[in-house]
C-alpha cells in the first residue's frame, strides 16, 4: 500500500483540461496546503488544451498545447502520474489500484475520466488507416499517413468534432469528405438554415459534405480501401477519420457501484457527489440532472465550485451553459442560451441571412419580446458578447433588439455596444471572467496590454474567443483613463506602420540608422526591422540586399524561405503557371543535381526543396541562365496570379485569361507590401482559378473584366468583394495599380488584405471611392508609384549570380567554406526530406549548458569585414557550429551557440539583432523566440538557455574563447555529420 502524507489527500483520477483546472482552484484556494493532490493520467504527458487540439497540425508542438508544465505541478505540491491508468476502485475501502499494481489509499476522490469517443459498430473498423480522433498520440499518426498515402480521406461524422477533424485532415492536404448521418451538420447546435449556409461555406473551402448518409462497411484487406454505405454505394479512401461523438468515461465508477446514468455518465448532485462518500465526479464523466456537457466551459465551473466546497466554501453547481462560440475552418459559429427554444410557438423570432457575405443570424425571444431565449450565429459571431449576456441575466432586450445582429458594432458603447454590457456580463466563458473583473483589473493595475490582462485575470487563456472583447474593453478603460490608444509598433518607435511608412515616404528616409536615429530609441528588433526594411522597399525599390540585409528577416536576407532543419526552398517564378517542356525538363535536372525535393505548389509553380544556404547561388545560377527568375515566395509582396487556360483552350472560357494573369504577374512581381499578395485570373463564371479567394482576383465575362478585392483562402477564409464590373482591361489594370498602392500604404504590419479591409472604416465602399471614384484625389499619384515600382523592377537572385560580393553573404561558416553537414534526412516516397523535429517539452528549470570545466583558449573567428553589420555569422569548431554576432550600433561584439535550444536547429547566426529594454539579444528566425546575447536567458518567457562566450577583436581579426571543440560538439551540436538515414516507414 503507498500512502500519501497525513493530510487530507484528494486523489484526481484524469489528468485532462477539467482536472487540471480542478488542481488549479484547489491549489489556488488553499494556500496553507491542507490538501495533498495525486493525479493519475493516462496519457504520456501533463494536461494539454483539447479544444485546441486541431492547431497542433500547424505547429506540431505539444509545448503550444500544454495547460502547464510538470515543473508546475512540482511548485504546487502535486503528485502527477503520467502513463497510468486506475484499474480498480473500492470506495468502502477508500483504495483504488493501478494497472501497475500500486494501491494507494484517499480521503476524497475525483473522478475526472472526461470521455471517450463514440466508435460506431462498423465493419471493418479496426483495419489500418482508420483513426478515432481523440488524442495528440492519433494525430501524429493521422500525419505520419498523409505524409506517406496523401489521397481521400472520409470523416465520419459531421458534427463539432467531426468538422474539426476534417480541417485538420484538409490541411494535410488530402482530399476531405464529412460523411453525417443527419440530414444537416452540427445538428445539435444548428438549426437547417443556419447548418446550410455553413455547409455552403465549408465546401467552397474544398470540403465534400455527404449529408443523410450512413456508413455501413469499411473495406480493404489490412489497409483501408473504401467505405460502404447502407444504399450500396462506395467511396475510394485512403484514410478514415472517425468523429463521431463522445461517451462518459464511467466503466470505473460503474464496476465500483456508483450509480450511472442508463445512458452512461456517473450521476451527480448540486454539490458534484456521487452515491459513493467522499467520492466526487466532474467534467464530462458527470451526470448533473440528466445532462452530460461536453463542452470545457461547465466542466470548468464544475472544477471550481468543488475546489470551493473542499475548502470550506458555499458552492453549488446547478446547470451549465452549452453556449458556445467556435471557429469551424475559418467560419465563425456561436450558439447561445437555447438554439431550438423556437420550437415553442409561443416564441418570436428575428432571423437575419446575407449570402453573399455569408452570414446567418438568429434571436429566439419570448412571448413577450423583451427576453432573449437563444439563437445561434454563422458566418459573423461578432455580437455573441453581448447576446451571451442577455441569455444568462434575462435583462431586457432594447427597444429595437433586430439592432443587436443588423446595427453597427460600438466599442465606444453606442447602441449597445460593449461597454454597455453590465459589470456582471461573462466576458471568458471558460475561467469565468466578467466585464467587471477586466475593467476593475486594468483600472487598478493600470494595465495597458492584452497580455497583460490575461496574466492577471485568465480572461482569453482558454480557447481564446473572448480576446477580441478582452481587446475592446481594454480600449475603452484606457481612453477612460485618458491614454492615447494607439497601435504602437514596438518599444523602439511610437509610430504605427503606417505612420512610419507615410514619415518614411515624406521625409524620403532611406536608412534604419536614420530612421532609429530620428523617430526611434534602442538599437531596434525583430518587429520593426523588417517592418521597416519593408517600408524601404515598397517605396524605393532598390535591390533587397544593398544596406538592408541585416534588418530582414531570414528569408528576405538569404532570398528563399527557411524550411526545418535550416534548409531552404528555391521557387522560380512560372508566370500564369505557364512553362514550356524545356524549361519544366531543367528544372527536373537541377533539382536532381542538387539533390532537391520536388513539389508542385498550389499556386501554379514548383517548389524545390532543401537547399543549403550555401547552395542557394550555385542553384539560383543555373536557374537564371535556364531563364528563370525569382518567385518571391519568401517575400512580403507580390507572389503569384493564379490562372486557369481560359479561351485559349476551355470551352466555357469567355476571354484569354491566362494571358491577362501573365501580364499582370509580370507587371506586379517583386513589389512589397505589408504581408503577402496572391492574385488569380478566371476566364469564366466557373471561377476554375479561384479568384474569388485571392487579395486581388479578376473573372471574365461577356462585357469585360470583374475585378474583386480582400479575399482569403488561408486560416481566415474571407470571400472576396467586387470592386468594379466589366472593366475593360487597361481600367482593370489601373484600379489594380490603386488597389495597391493604397493597401500598402494604410495597412498595418503582417496584415492581410481581407483583414486590412476588415478594420478599415467605410470597408469596401470606402475603398470603392478612393479607387475607382478618386475621393481623395490621389489616383494619378498612386499610378504614378505603381509605375515606377514596375518601371525599377530587377530579379533579385539575378542580381546576386552576378556579383561576387553578394554570393558572399551565403557562405554558411566565416571560417570554412563548406554547408551545414548536421542535417539528417530520410528517404521518403522515392525523394529525401529532413528528419522531424524532436517533440519533446520545454526544460522544466531555465538551467544554463553544463559544460566541461575545461581551460578556454581563442579561436579565431575570421575578419571583421567576414561578419555582417548588425548580423551574425556561423563559424565551424570542430563539429561544433558557434554563431558570432557583430553589433555593430553598439559597438559590441557577442558570440553564442548557434544551436537554438527550442529545435535544435543551426540557426540563430541568421537571426536578427535587437534589444529588449536595453537588453541586447538576437531572435531565433524560426519562432522568433528572443534570447539575450550577454546571458543567454530566454526573453520571451520559455525555460530556454543559451551557452554565450567571450569575444575580441585585434587588428581587424575576430577571436571567440571557446574550449576544445571535443568537449563542446555532444553538448551544443549534438546531431552526427550523417546525410541520410534509413528510409521511412
Amino acid at each position: 500500500m503507498t500512502d500519501l502524507p497525513k493530510t487530507q489527500r484528494v486523489v484526481v483520477v484524469g489528468n485532462g483540461m477539467v482536472g487540471w483546472k480542478f488542481c488549479d482552484r484547489l491549489t489556488s484556494h488553499d494556500p496553507e496546503r491542507n490538501y495533498r493532490l495525486l493525479v493519475f493520467g493516462e496519457e504520456p504527458r501533463p494536461a494539454y488544451d483539447r479544444v485546441q487540439l486541431t492547431s497542433y497540425f500547424d505547429h506540431r508542438s505539444v509545448d503550444e498545447l500544454t495547460m502547464a508544465p510538470r515543473a508546475w505541478y512540482a511548485e504546487r505540491k502535486i503528485d502527477l502520474r503520467t502513463s497510468e491508468r486506475v484499474a480498480v476502485l473500492d470506495p468502502g475501502a477508500k483504495e483504488l489500484a493501478t494497472t501497475g499494481g500500486e494501491t494507494f489509499s484517499y480521503d476524497v476522490l475525483v473522478l475526472a475520466t472526461g470521455s471517450s469517443p463514440f466508435v460506431p459498430p462498423i465493419d471493418g473498423i479496426d483495419k489500418t488507416g482508420v483513426f478515432v480522433y481523440r488524442t495528440i498520440e492519433v494525430l501524429d499518426g493521422i500525419l505520419k499517413r498523409a505524409e506517406s498515402r496523401g489521397g481521400r480521406c472520409a470523416v465520419l461524422g459531421g458534427g463539432l468534432l467531426g468538422l474539426e477533424a476534417a480541417k485538420a485532415v484538409q490541411g494535410c492536404g488530402l482530399e476531405t469528405h464529412v460523411i453525417e448521418l443527419a440530414p444537416r451538420l452540427m445538428p445539435r447546435q444548428l438549426d437547417d438554415a443556419g447548418a446550410r449556409l455553413l455547409r455552403r461555406e465549408i465546401e467552397k473551402l474544398g470540403v465534400n459534405v455527404h449529408l443523410g448518409r450512413c456508413t455501413e462497411r469499411i473495406l480493404g484487406d489490412a489497409q483501408v480501401r473504401e467505405v460502404m454505405f447502407d444504399d450500396g454505394h462506395a467511396m475510394d479512401v485512403d484514410m478514415v477519420v472517425v468523429s463521431a461523438g463522445i461517451r462518459p468515461r464511467d466503466e470505473l465508477a460503474r464496476a465500483a457501484g456508483i450509480d450511472v446514468g442508463p445512458r452512461g455518465g456517473v450521476v451527480v448532485n448540486d454539490y458534484l457527489a456521487t452515491s459513493a462518500k467522499d467520492v466526487y465526479a466532474i467534467g464530462e464523466v458527470a451526470l448533473h440532472r440528466d445532462k452530460i456537457y461536453g463542452l470545457v466551459a461547465p466542466g470548468y465551473d464544475m472544477a471550481e465550485v468543488l475546489a470551493e466546497r473542499l475548502t470550506a466554501h458555499d458552492a453549488v453547481f446547478e446547470s451549465g451553459d452549452l453556449s458556445a462560440k467556435l471557429k469551424l475552418m475559418g467560419v465563425d459559429v456561436a450558439s447561445f442560451g437555447d438554439p431550438f427554444a423556437d420550437q415553442d410557438s409561443r416564441t418570436k423570432t428575428i432571423q437575419y441571412q446575407d449570402l453573399v457575405k455569408g452570414v446567418y443570424k438568429k434571436l429566439i425571444l419570448d412571448e413577450t419580446g423583451r427576453r432573449l431565449l437563444g439563437g445561434m450565429l454563422v458566418g459573423d459571431a461578432s455580437e455573441y458578447g453581448q447576446l451571451l449576456h442577455y441569455t444568462r441575466s434575462g435583462d431586457a432586450l432594447p427597444e429595437e433588439p433586430e439592432g443587436l445582429i443588423v446595427g453597427v458594432r460600438s466599442r465606444e458603447g453606442g447602441g449597445g455596444g460593449i461597454a454597455a454590457l453590465p459589470d456582471a456580463a461573462q466576458v471568458c466563458s471558460c475561467n469565468n471572467v466578467t466585464k467587471g473583473e477586466i475593467c476593475a483589473r486594468i483600472r487598478d493595475d493600470e494595465l495597458n496590454t492584452v497580455g497583460e490582462v490575461a496574466a492577471c485575470t485568465a480572461a482569453g487563456t482558454g480557447c481564446g474567443g473572448c480576446v477580441p472583447m478582452v481587446s475592446d474593453l481594454l480600449d475603452v478603460e484606457l481612453a477612460a483613463r485618458g491614454v492615447s490608444v494607439r497601435r504602437r509598433l514596438c518599444e523602439h518607435f511610437d509610430f504605427t506602420r503606417q505612420e512610419l511608412f507615410d514619415l518614411i515616404r515624406i521625409k524620403r528616409i532611406k536608412s534604419f540608422a536614420t530612421l532609429l536615429t530620428e523617430y526611434g530609441k534602442g538599437d531596434g528588433c525583430e518587429i520593426c526591422k523588417p517592418t521597416a526594411a519593408s517600408c524601404f522597399a515598397s517605396l524605393y525599390n532598390e535591390m533587397i540586399l544593398d544596406g538592408h540585409t541585416t534588418l530582414q528577416d531570414t528569408n528576405d536576407r538569404f532570398l528563399a524561405n527557411i524550411q526545418r532543419r535550416c534548409l531552404y526552398s528555391v521557387i522560380p517564378r512560372v508566370p500564369g503557371g505557364e512553362i514550356t517542356p524545356e524549361k519544366l525538363i531543367r528544372l527536373g535536372e537541377i533539382a536532381r543535381k542538387f539533390d532537391l525535393y520536388t513539389k508542385i505548389t498550389g499556386g501554379q509553380r514548383i517548389d524545390l526543396l532543401g537547399a543549403r544556404l550555401n547552395q542557394l547561388p550555385d542553384i539560383w545560377e543555373e536557374l537564371v541562365a535556364a531563364g528563370f527568375e525569382s518567385g518571391h515566395a519568401y517575400a512580403k509582396g507580390v507572389r503569384t496570379v493564379k490562372s486557369c487556360v481560359g479561351s485559349t483552350w476551355c470551352r466555357y472560357g469567355v476571354d484569354d485569361s491566362l494571358a491577362l494573369a501573365i501580364r499582370v504577374e509580370e507587371r506586379y512581381r517583386g513589389i512589397r507590401s505589408p504581408h503577402k499578395l496572391k492574385g488569380a485570373v478566371s476566364g469564366c463564371v466557373r471561377e476554375c482559378a479561384e479568384a474569388q479567394c485571392k487579395d486581388f482576383g479578376v473573372i471574365a465575362t461577356e462585357n469585360g473584366w470583374n475585378l474583386y478585392v480582400c479575399g482569403n483562402g488561408g486560416a481566415k477564409p474571407r470571400h472576396a468583394d467586387l470592386l468594379a464590373g466589366d472593366l475593360d482591361e487597361e481600367t482593370l489594370i489601373r484600379y489594380i495599380d490603386r488597389f495597391l498602392i493604397y493597401y500598402i500604404r494604410t495597412a498595418d504590419k503582417l496584415t492581410r488584405t481581407s483583414t486590412w479591409i476588415e478594420k478599415l472604416e467605410g470597408g469596401i465602399e470606402h475603398v470603392r471611392d478612393v479607387v475607382v471614384n478618386d475621393s481623395l484625389g490621389l489616383a494619378q499619384e498612386f499610378e504614378r508609384d505603381m509605375q515606377y515600382l514596375v518601371d525599377t523592377y530587377q530579379c533579385e537572385w539575378a542580381a546576386v549570380v552576378n556579383d561576387p560580393e553578394q554570393q558572399r553573404k551565403f557562405r554558411h561558416f566565416a571560417n570554412d567554406d563548406g554547408g551545414d553537414d548536421t542535417v539528417f534526412r530520410i528517404e521518403q516516397r522515392g525523394q529525401s526530406r529532413p528528419t522531424d523535429w524532436e517533440r519533446e517539452p520545454p526544460p522544466a528549470e531555465s538551467v544554463k549548458l553544463q559544460l566541461p570545466v575545461v581551460k578556454t583558449q581563442w579561436v579565431r573567428a575570421g575578419r571583421v569585414d567576414d561578419f555582417p553589420l548588425d548580423g551574425g555569422m556561423s563559424i565551424k569548431h570542430g563539429q561544433t557550429q558557434i554563431a558570432v554576432f557583430r553589433f555593430a550600433s553598439r559597438d559590441e561584439w557577442y558570440a553564442a551557440q548557434n544551436m537554438c535550444p527550442h529545435r535544435k536547429d543551426m540557426v540563430l547566426a541568421r537571426g536578427i539583432l535587437g534589444d529588449k529594454a536595453g537588453e541586447p539579444k538576437v531572435a531565433c528566425p524560426l519562432h522568433k523566440k528572443g534570447f539575450s546575447l550577454r546571458t543567454g536567458e530566454c526573453l520571451t518567457g520559455e525555460n530556454y538557455r543559451l551557452h554565450t562566450f567571450p569575444v575580441r577583436v585585434e587588428d581587424d581579426e575576430v577571436y571567440v574563447a571557446l574550449p576544445p571543440a571535443t568537449e563542446l560538439s555532444p553538448h551544443i551540436c549534438p546531431n552526427a555529420p550523417v546525410h541520410h538515414v534509413e528510409a521511412a516507414q
